[in-house]
């Protein structure tokens, strides 16, 4: 399993008139989670674009535990939780600075050709890199 933490501000505009974020924000959010994760494990999307691969979301779960407000610091730890065929599973947890946890979400992805939408096996990159990760990931220290 691989495991990424991403930490950001909340901006003004992304709240609503009662102060808090709007619940819209959050796909935003987990998207740039979910890249930076992958930039993380060395593969930026940029990247999959230009071997002619994507990934649309097919569906998202969202559960909002407690309001979070302008200018709060987030951070969304996000994981590869399953890479089964063409689908890719993420899940998220958001925490506030206390470290409470105020979102979960989880998206569902498929590997598509960038030249016809057609469901296709993920790269030969991704797979290697999801199998690095969590094999460091299971690893003990000596």
């Amino acid at each position: 399993m691989i495991e990424y933490s991403y930490k950001f501000r909340i901006g003004y505009s992304e709240t609503d008139k009662m102060g808090t974020v709007h619940h819209s924000k959050y796909p935003k959010y987990y998207e740039s989670a979910r890249w930076e994760l992958f930039r993380h494990i060395g593969i930026p999307y940029k990247e999959l674009e230009n071997q002619g691969f994507l990934l649309p979301v097919i569906s998202m779960n969202f559960k909002f535990i407690h309001t979070v407000k302008y200018d709060e610091v987030l951070t969304i730890k996000t994981t590869i939780a399953d890479l089964n065929g063409v689908k890719l599973n993420i899940t998220y947890r958001t925490y506030n600075s206390s470290n409470s946890l105020v979102n979960e979400g989880e998206t569902l992805l498929a590997f598509v050709r960038s030249e016809n939408f057609k469901p296709c096996a993920p790269p030969r990159s991704v797979v290697s890199a999801i199998q690095k990760y969590s094999n460091h990931a299971n690893e003990t220290p000596t």
